[in-house]
């Protein structure tokens, strides 16, 4: 089993570990940015992970903060991976700036549960699938970086082959009628979802077309192995994405997702009703 590393995790959980120390020694983020000769703004953003620290800085706080020696030293580890580049880098432009979050937080995740009201999931896309999908983008990209793109989704896919990412998937029903990139291409996805679904690590449902009222936005609860590394969510709109982490949140999306699941068909059911929808299409 191959781990990919995420400077993106290591710089959340860093970012996380920060604030607690500073809380814990009763400072505002006003007197520790002063300290650092440094603005509020730049070290909110830096213990909301949105931009990183350099060690000699974060040994100040440290320092300020009156944190043991041996914690430091993890905490400065942590500051020197988090700084590293990820392994979707080398795939250039081909990760805009807003995805690189999500790619960073799929690499080290322990589960995703996801409900799906578009596009079948990329993790769970073929090829040719996935490359009608980018295709038909609002701004149509250049033959070379929709090639780039695509090889990425595959790259991603590595995942739940060698990695035994968990998935839980609640896929509503239109999206596997979409005839995204005709019907052969849509049959062949469809075959590619039935051979996906017999991987012990992934649960696929589908949520049926009666059950309107259930309909929202796709999202994806992401879960880590490591407790200290809180849930999030990962919401995708046309020109970026939403990343929600507050508690009350969590708690809403999961309850939401849950409620999915129940209402939606079993698995068994629904490899079913893909296996029906192949032969339609056959």
């Amino acid at each position: 089993m191959t781990k990919r590393f995420s400077p993106t995790v290591r710089r959340r959980r860093l970012a996380s570990e920060m604030r607690r120390y500073r809380e814990a020694a009763g400072l505002t983020l006003e007197q520790a940015a002063r300290h650092l000769d440094s603005s509020h703004s730049r070290l909110s953003r830096i213990e909301t992970s949105q931009v990183g620290i350099r060690p000699p800085d974060l040994r100040v706080l440290l320092e300020l903060y009156e944190v043991p020696p041996d914690a430091r030293e993890v905490m400065i580890t942590l500051c020197r991976e988090s700084r590293q580049r990820g392994w979707w880098h080398g795939y250039g432009n081909a990760v805009p700036e807003w995805f690189q979050f999500y790619v960073g937080l799929e690499s080290e995740a322990a589960g995703l549960a996801i409900y799906e009201s578009q596009f079948i999931h990329g993790l769970l896309q073929t090829e040719q699938y996935a490359r009608a999908v980018l295709h038909a983008a609002v701004n149509p990209l250049p033959p070379n970086e929709l090639e780039r793109k695509v090889q990425l989704r595959m790259d991603r896919q590595t995942l739940l082959t060698e990695n035994g990412l968990r998935m839980r998937v609640v896929l509503d029903e239109a999206v596997l009628r979409r005839p995204i990139g005709g019907p052969a291409t849509l049959r062949n996805q469809l075959q590619h979802l039935l051979e996906v679904t017999d991987l012990p690590n992934v649960s696929l449902q589908v949520l049926p077309l009666a059950a309107g009222a259930s309909v929202l936005n796709s999202f994806t609860i992401i879960d880590f192995p490591d407790p200290a590394d809180q849930a999030v969510i990962f919401v995708e709109s046309l020109t970026g994405a939403l990343y929600l982490e507050k508690p009350e949140e969590i708690r809403d999306y999961t309850l939401k997702f849950d409620y999915l699941r129940a209402e939606a068909r079993d698995p068994a059911q629904s490899t079913q009703t893909i296996a029906e929808l192949v032969k339609e299409l056959t």
